[in-house]
């Protein structure tokens, strides 16, 4: 795969958890998928993704910066969202926030088997201060 076409690929991920589409979520998800160096497979990561929708009901993923070097994506993803209660250990319960995620992939046959994201906790601590 080329650097243009992983990027697009990426892209249709990012516009698949947008519209929440779960059912498509395996077009860009490996069955196998590491999260953080731990393998929670397809239903995991899908869990995972619900629960940050039935947490933050305005989330919408934002790509700001994204690099594609096959087999791998690094990505900054900007968040401006109203979480209902506790986002990442913090007591948000409604408030607005805006923060940013570095995350990087790696796909395996097309599709993303390894991420490792960093969330930037201390730009909500600080809008909550």
């Amino acid at each position: 795969m080329t650097k243009n076409e992983l990027a697009e690929v990426y892209r249709g991920y990012i516009a698949c958890l947008n519209r929440q589409d779960w059912p498509h979520l395996a077009t860009f998800v490996h069955d196998d998928v590491h999260y953080n160096g731990k393998r929670i497979g397809l239903s995991g990561y899908r869990d995972m993704l619900e629960g940050d929708f039935r947490a933050i009901p305005d989330l919408h993923f934002e790509i700001d910066l994204l690099m594609s070097d096959p087999p791998r994506i690094a990505s900054r993803l900007r968040f401006d969202c109203t979480p209902t209660g506790v986002l990442f250990g913090l007591p948000v319960n409604g408030k607005r926030v805006r923060f940013c995620e570095n995350v990087f992939y790696e796909f395996v046959d097309g599709r993303i088997a390894n991420v490792w994201s960093i969330i930037d906790k201390a730009a909500i601590e600080a809008l909550l201060a």
